[in-house]
């Protein structure tokens, strides 16, 4: 086993936003402007907001965008880990295992809940790995959280992703419905989250949204596992040693998104009028770019910036994703536009990757050039 993915492997063993215990008894019943035109919100004031997975990349960062909005006490964080103090101070917070009905029904009854946003997943390469904890966490979890949101009326909100494509789908432009055959178990999960969501839509009413995501490019925590996170990883390099080797190959392009875009995408997703979505998954796109493309924009800031490519099994993944997505659709119906291009987006991660490294972002790039 490649030694990355065995630390990534054993990191997601014992990481926030990943449920891995059993199930005993589980229980089943039967611009700012162009937002505001669009994106109605809720009849809800004040939604009371559970996030599973709470403790990633994605849950800490959309936690702050909903605790702005709608309150601290209102936004109701969850996973498996013993959180820190500046997480427990800031809001409720609960051990959550995403695979027992029955702590899940709890926080939901017990904390009122109306909208749950579930994150909690293994990702690409993890999944890989161990796809039994794979399955067990990406489609059983899924399915307690979508017969609670059935049996409690709750609006749910589950992430897709680009791995719900497969080599049989376009590679350019891909569009909101095409073929879906993916190569992982991650991909297959999502595929099957997309499906089981609109059926419980169609079927019950279930108020379910789904976004496929670029990769999620963001410089305040260390990657997750995913097949998009050298586009992360390449930055604390370049920075620190100025020079990076890459699994994937020089050429390989992949559709990639800032997480503050990301995490307005989701917030506006999240609160989009039910009239607006004529789908319930949506693409959204930002950029698109290879390892390559993205050293020579970095290359501005890290002139000497040396390049070496050492593809490992993250490869083949790679090549059965799209190099770009179509997402017409989102931007017509419920107004998304994203904001940061490839410049933008390499001026910020330099900003905020140099501040967490304790590194002035100019000198940085100079002492590293020399």
């Amino acid at each position: 086993m490649n030694s990355a993915i065995r630390s990534l492997l054993t990191r997601a063993l014992v990481a926030p936003s990943l449920a891995v215990r059993g199930c005993p008894g589980c229980m089943f019943s039967t611009s700012p402007g162009t937002r505001q035109s669009f994106a109605q919100t809720t009849d809800i004031d004040h939604p009371r907001i559970l996030i599973t997975g709470a403790l990633g990349q994605l849950g800490q960062g959309l936690s702050r965008v909903l605790k702005k909005k709608y309150g601290n006490e209102n936004v109701i964080l969850s996973d498996i880990v013993r959180a820190s103090r500046d997480v427990t101070e800031t809001g409720p917070y609960f051990f959550l295992d995403v695979l027992d009905f029955r702590n899940i029904q709890e926080v939901i009854v017990n904390q009122n809940i109306d909208w749950v946003v579930h994150f909690s997943a293994l990702l690409s390469a993890v999944g890989e790995h161990d796809v039994p904890l794979a399955t067990k966490v990406n489609i059983q979890g899924l399915h307690n959280m979508m017969e609670l949101a059935k049996m409690y009326n709750l609006r749910l909100f589950c992430p897709s992703t680009i791995g719900a494509f497969g080599p049989e789908s376009p590679k350019h432009q891909t569009p909101d419905q095409t073929v879906m055959r993916p190569t992982t178990i991650y991909g297959v999960s999502k595929v099957h989250t997309e499906l089981l969501g609109e059926y419980y839509h169609k079927k019950f009413g279930v108020d379910f949204r789904c976004l496929r995501l670029p990769g999620v490019i963001s410089g305040d925590d260390a990657p997750g596992g995913g097949t998009t996170d050298y586009a992360v990883d390449i930055f604390d390099h370049a920075l620190q040693e100025g020079s990076y080797t890459s699994f994937l190959k020089a050429d390989t392009a992949l559709p990639m998104i800032y997480v503050d875009d990301c995490l307005r995408g989701i917030s506006e997703m999240l609160e989009a009028s039910s009239g607006l979505l004529r789908q319930r998954t949506y693409n959204i796109n930002a950029i698109s770019f290879s390892p390559e493309e993205l050293a020579t924009e970095l290359r501005k800031y890290v002139p000497m910036l040396e390049m070496n490519y050492k593809p490992d099994e993250r490869q083949a993944i790679a090549d059965s994703w799209p190099a770009s997505l179509d997402d017409s659709n989102a931007r017509r119906d419920w107004g998304w536009n994203h904001r940061y291009n490839m410049e933008d987006l390499v001026r910020t991660m330099i900003e905020v990757v140099s501040k967490r490294l304790g590194l002035s972002s100019t000198t940085s790039s100079q002492s590293t050039a020399g």
